[in-house]
């Protein structure tokens, strides 16, 4: 069997077809290659914001839990100062009321 115009025509069309094929297959693969180094580098920059932003919330708690115990501290100052008020305020009123006794005896 002897192969004819024809078939050798068409074996030469199906030869063309696989060529483009081919290329564009090529030129999909290099531009996938082209998008991953791109996410591949998104990637890398998104890693990196991740960790600055997980290194300030850990100094941002740390300067948080340091103001509260600083806050709290004030508070306990503030809680001893009025004590100490109402402590003076029981002696300021007794002295009062022993002075008006002494005034009005004097008086």
């Amino acid at each position: 069997m002897e192969p004819t115009d024809l078939t050798i025509e068409i074996l030469k069309g199906i030869r063309e077809e696989t060529h483009k094929t081919s290329e564009r297959v090529n030129e999909t693969n290099q531009r996938l290659d082209e998008t991953n180094q791109r996410l591949d580098n998104l990637r890398t920059d998104l890693v990196d914001r991740i960790e600055r932003v997980e290194r300030r919330q850990t100094e941002s708690e740390v300067r948080l839990a340091s103001e509260l115990v600083a806050v709290g501290g004030a508070v306990r100052e503030v809680r001893d100062l009025l004590r100490e008020d109402r402590a003076l305020r029981t002696r300021v009123d007794d002295h009062e009321r022993r002075l008006s006794a002494v005034e009005r005896r004097t008086g």
